[in-house]
């Protein structure tokens, strides 16, 4: 039944029945064609080939290398575990530079192995890495870049491949969220040293758990599928040293099911972008994350920053009339990951380099997607901004009368049962 908001009292800060009976969660899977993933588990089980780079693996990494465009794709059980093997085969060491505004296992792949990541500063339009500034950070000690595409599209990357190449740096890019995306009509894939997708529950293409390492380059590729296997080039024969990175057929079968609904679900997540772009397009001080109309995008991230001068309420304000009405939206990526362990006790002075960035964490806020959020939700999620926006100094009183109410509500989203983990 309809939760009709009309005025100040009919929030559910004030005490007025949520908007939603069940919480709206950012990335909730998607899950294709339930038929066709049941008979692939069925295949599975009945030719009892579990993992070890079963037929459903190697079809999968096929396909992805055919979509991206790239020679080589290696599927693993995660993108962090992807990650870590990559930048080991690339002989990274010392320090990395890597921007401060992405998911903190981009800084924990370099950190585990004892590389030392430099936070770098983003551009305030696109919120990816600003390659002036990961310049000014190069020093003797550093080995490589990590780029990362964020909200679905493409960071710089001729302005990091030129940095690259001047400084003689390995370059890898976190493409978790750009799985489908191009950049200057080029897919993502094929970029830099290698990318790194991810498929996690959470992604527009899921495995349940998975990654992947794509490059063109023939020897990286030879390496990266020993590392991932223990360093096993035969049945008892170890030629390199190694892990187990490798993906499970169960996951290559939701993989497989997920990319052949891959272009459905990118229309719907278009369809509601650009639904809430029009029901708050009248807000003042909500600004939505621009997507390049000449290029492809995946639209898995509805991505607005928050004004607070302007719309009434800050960020964290507004988060919390938005929780009570159990939309769970999110701040990414607060506070920064130059601000999480271990790296605030490391570079205690980083946010000093990082101006851009700060204010970028304090103003994000993540609106749910995904096919349980149709465009009634949608409107309703609208109808909260407009009357919390017009009612601002009321709510603002409110949330200042119940401070834990502000402070339980904005910690919560640490809990949330979904993230944007690799």
């Amino acid at each position: 039944m309809r939760v009709e908001k009309r005025s100040v009292g009919d929030l559910a800060v004030f005490g007025g029945e949520p908007a939603f009976a069940e919480p709206l969660h950012v990335g909730y899977p998607h899950v294709g064609d339930r038929r066709r993933l049941l008979e692939r588990l069925d295949g599975i089980l009945d030719s009892r080939r579990l993992t070890n780079r079963g037929p459903l693996v190697r079809d999968f990494e096929r396909r992805i290398a055919e979509y991206a465009g790239v020679r080589h794709c290696i599927a693993m059980c995660n993108a962090t575990v992807a990650l870590e093997i990559v930048t080991r085969a690339l002989g990274m060491r010392g320090e990395v530079i890597v921007p401060a505004m992405t998911f903190v296992a981009t800084a924990h792949a370099l950190q585990w192995q004892r590389i030392t990541p430099v936070f770098c500063d983003v551009d305030p339009r696109t919120h990816t890495i600003d390659p002036a500034c990961a310049e000014a950070l190069v020093t003797p000690r550093t080995t490589g870049i990590v780029g990362v595409h964020l909200w679905g599209q493409a960071c710089d990357v001729e302005g990091m491949q030129a940095v690259a190449r001047r400084h003689g740096l390995r370059l890898v890019f976190d493409a978790a969220h750009a799985f489908g995306c191009t950049r200057r009509g080029i897919p993502v894939g094929g970029f830099g040293d290698a990318e790194v997708f991810s498929f996690h529950a959470t992604k527009v293409l899921n495995a349940f758990e998975g990654g992947a390492v794509l490059t063109n380059d023939d020897g990286l590729a030879e390496k990266v599928r020993l590392m991932q296997n223990f360093g096993f080039a035969g049945e008892d024969r170890v030629v390199h040293e190694g892990t187990n990175g490798k993906m499970s057929e169960m996951s290559a079968a939701m993989g497989l099911t997920s990319l052949e609904s891959f272009d459905r679900f990118v229309e719907g997540n278009r369809r509601r972008y650009r639904a809430y772009r029009e029901r708050l397009r009248s807000v003042p001080g909500i600004r939505f994350l621009e997507h390049p109309r000449d290029e492809r995008g995946n639209y898995h991230y509805i991505v607005v920053e928050v004004s607070g001068d302007r719309y009434g309420l800050e960020r964290d304000e507004l988060l919390c009339v938005l929780r009570a009405e159990n939309i769970r939206a999110r701040r990414y990526f607060y506070p920064g990951v130059h601000r999480m362990e271990p790296y605030r006790s490391y570079f205690p002075h980083a946010h000093l380099l990082l101006p851009r960035t700060e204010r970028l964490v304090r103003r994000v806020l993540v609106l749910p997607n995904g096919a349980t959020v149709d465009e009634a939700a949608i409107s309703r999620i609208a109808e909260v901004f407009h009357l919390a926006h017009r009612h601002a100094e009321a709510v603002r009183n409110r949330l200042r009368g119940s401070p834990r109410t502000l402070a339980a509500t904005t910690a919560s989203g640490a809990t949330s049962h979904v993230s944007t983990t690799h």
